[in-house]
């Protein structure tokens, strides 16, 4: 693994551990992290009550970058893997949706809900 490889992974796993406490404080308790499956990963699964949320999460050196960290083609990786995964986090009758976090240095967190219409 190249060096700048190894900075994005420490980068990505920080943003996952600051996104997952960022949840726990809004209520939210994490069931799982990095979660993969043939689909694709998973950042993060949470539980709020009857609601599930499949979490993506990104972070990034400037707020001005965070506009373009995530696309549609990222989104329906992560609604397919939330598609496989559901069954093992969801409950029947539960709530399922799509979310995502955005986190850069010196900014409040962007927690972007049901962000997939797929």
């Amino acid at each position: 693994m190249t060096a700048a490889r190894q900075a994005a992974e420490a980068r990505g796993r920080r943003g996952e551990r600051l996104a997952a406490w960022y949840l726990r404080l809004k209520g939210w308790r994490v069931l799982a992290t990095r979660v993969r499956t043939k689909a694709g990963e998973v950042d993060l699964v949470a539980r709020r009550g009857t609601l599930v949320a499949f979490v993506e999460v990104k972070m990034r050196y400037r707020a001005a970058e965070l506009d373009f960290a995530i696309d549609e083609r990222r989104l329906a990786r992560v609604a397919a893997a939330a598609e496989l995964l559901a069954p093992e986090y969801a409950a029947p009758g539960d709530d399922i949706r799509i979310d995502v976090i955005l986190l850069a240095p010196g900014t409040r967190p962007r927690h972007i809900e049901n962000a997939w219409f797929g």
